[in-house]
């Protein structure tokens, strides 16, 4: 089972992080399923652990992976409008000097803010209930939802895949 947790202001990423990790897994051959998908997004907040592990035997997951939203940073940044660089030489002519400032002064630059988002995921033997694999990463401004959930999904799975923690059923 893969379980997202994640701010409820975040609950389009959680659902796309969730559902391509779920395909990802599938496509290995692994049963997957999602915990929004299985529960919806509420069901679980309310339940002690017990509760929360015996409703995920019950749908038959022997595993969890979660996605942890650690955090979610933004960042302005300016970007001029037109830099050239010239050499010495360049500047030693005022005509030049002065149209190339003139660029830099009179063709303005913007503002853009980047995100940047933590993650944290665990992978845990629900029968034990032991940690099996734990991955910290971070991710810059993705261009949406879907393509965030897709990459992550992709990243989590390979890097399982090379440190052996999965195995290809297929």
């Amino acid at each position: 089972m893969v379980v997202g947790l994640i701010n409820d202001n975040d609950r389009r990423i959680q659902e796309k992080m969730e559902n391509h990790f779920v395909n990802d897994l599938k496509d290995l051959g692994y049963q997957a399923v999602s915990s929004l998908a299985s529960f919806g997004p509420k069901v679980m907040d309310s339940l002690t652990e017990e509760h929360v592990l015996a409703k995920m035997k019950a749908v038959g997951a022997d595993a969890v992976i979660t996605i942890v939203l650690l955090d979610k940073e933004k960042e302005k940044k300016y970007i001029p409008g037109k830099v050239t660089y010239a050499p010495y030489s360049y500047y030693s002519r005022f005509s030049n000097y002065r149209n190339s400032m003139r660029q830099r002064i009179y063709e303005p630059g913007y503002y853009v803010t980047d995100t940047k988002y933590f993650w944290e995921s665990n992978f845990y033997d629900l029968q034990t209930d032991k940690l099996l694999y734990s991955v910290q990463t971070a991710s810059f401004d993705p261009d949406n939802a879907e393509t965030l959930g897709h990459e992550y999904g992709l990243l989590i799975v390979k890097d399982m895949l090379k440190n052996k923690v999965l195995k290809k059923m297929k």
